[in-house]
């Protein structure tokens, strides 16, 4: 599988932000239950269908339960911050494409040009742009 076939969908991530949220591990039914107190119109047929995806891609892994071995009990195998950082690389590599470096300032370029941020927004991202030199240096 791809490295860009592997980062959640839209609805896929849906799914994954309710079992980040989560402390314990949660069966289909449950997310279902769960996604109900949502915007989201997925039907429950849809939710199971990529809750499976998720797990061929090795973002949720499961432990049948000792009870009941119809029901699953699923957990994230990949933080919501891994799983940003592959997006993120995949969007970069998708519309900036060329020489990594490159097209990460381009990206990011391209966001800032896309937004009036405030004094306090500026000075957010100079401290990270700070601390990113000094995680270079040390």
């Amino acid at each position: 599988m791809r490295k860009d076939e592997r980062a959640p969908s839209e609805s896929e991530w849906r799914i994954m932000e309710i079992l980040w949220q989560s402390e314990t591990s949660l069966t289909s039914a449950e997310v279902i239950r769960r996604m109900k107190g949502t915007d989201d119109p997925m039907t429950p047929k849809m939710i199971r269908v990529l809750m499976n995806r998720l797990t061929q891609k090795r973002l949720l892994g499961y432990e049948v339960d000792p009870a009941d071995s119809r029901v699953y009990h699923y957990t994230p195998l990949r933080t919501r911050d891994e799983c940003l950082k592959e997006k993120t690389e995949n969007f970069t590599d998708s519309y900036f494409s060329g020489n990594k470096t490159r097209a990460a300032t381009n990206a990011i370029s391209a966001l800032l040009q896309s937004f009036d941020l405030t004094d306090e927004q500026i000075e957010e991202l100079e401290e990270i742009l700070r601390r990113s030199r000094e995680q270079k240096k040390g």
